[in-house]
């Protein structure tokens, strides 16, 4: 979403003000899409003159103009499952979802910025590091992906999650040399946002991978990876957070690759020793 994307590069420099009319921009797409200025400054609790500030310094010119990206994007825009769910069914569901799930890849990766590859890279290959994953659970699935990619390459990569008091034993315990890599998306799950806090607050070297910058994972992480998540269904697609996970995986392996080479031929006799003794 164009809108998100511009609101994302300028997240920092947004006065209080602006950033309760972003959020309204980022989270009901539908009102300024077929709103009124009037109408988003009160959903912001904000004033007219703010919404038409934010729109220009968006580089829009003006309302308008905002408007009616929003009103192009909107068919991408994130929306909860109960929502989506109720759409009428796309007749062509195979062209709809590549067409989805391709831009969902392409915008992922061409977010990437090469210098925060490298410094999340580097900070994932450091073996003084212990690497912890915190998903929420709609992303459980994805983190647990990255747990086994990492884990196939170095030692001392797990989930962070299980109950209440796992979770919290295991945010007393972690280092100043630990790597948290937290993903979660919209209506994130307030467990995982407190989890990320406290990771950050314990001195952990933390990255979040989620939908916006502007997202609470965002505002604790030292790096942030920001990607697209639209879904021709009623669910949320983890394509493209599974496409930047592929790329920082492969840079780990190039990091390590004497010793991923070697760590990756023991598990490979063990698979292979394994189906002879079938």
């Amino acid at each position: 979403m164009e809108s998100a994307e511009r609101i994302g590069r300028l997240g920092a420099s947004l006065t209080r003000a602006e950033r309760r009319v972003a959020e309204v921009v980022l989270e009901r797409p539908q009102l300024v899409a077929f709103g009124t200025v009037a109408e988003l400054a009160a959903a912001a609790e904000a004033g007219a003159a703010t919404v038409v500030r934010l729109a220009l310094k968006l580089g829009f010119d003006g309302f308008t103009q905002l408007q009616a990206s929003v009103q192009h994007d909107l068919a991408n825009q994130l929306r909860p499952a109960a929502e989506r769910i109720r759409e009428p069914v796309a007749t062509d569901r195979v062209g709809r979802h590549l067409q989805l799930e391709a831009a969902n890849v392409q915008s992922s990766l061409r977010s990437v910025d090469p210098d925060l590859l490298d410094d999340v890279v580097r900070h994932l290959a450091d073996p003084a590091a212990r690497v912890f994953v915190l998903a929420g659970d709609n992303s459980r699935g994805i983190g647990q992906q990255l747990v086994v990619d990492l884990g196939a390459l170095r030692d001392d990569v797990c989930p962070l999650d299980g109950n209440d008091m796992a979770v919290r034993r295991q945010l007393a315990l972690l280092r100043p040399t630990d790597v948290v890599v937290t993903l979660d998306f919209r209506r994130y799950e307030r467990w995982v946002v407190d989890a990320a806090a406290d990771a950050a607050a314990a001195g952990a070297w933390c990255v979040a991978v989620t939908d916006s910058l502007l997202s609470p994972l965002s505002s604790t992480a030292q790096r942030t990876f920001v990607v697209a998540a639209a879904g021709a269904g009623p669910f949320d697609s983890h394509v493209g957070a599974l496409a930047v996970f592929n790329l920082v995986v492969a840079g780990v392996a190039d990091q390590l690759r004497a010793a991923a080479a070697d760590r990756l031929d023991r598990l490979e006799a063990v698979w292979q020793h394994s189906l002879t003794d079938r």
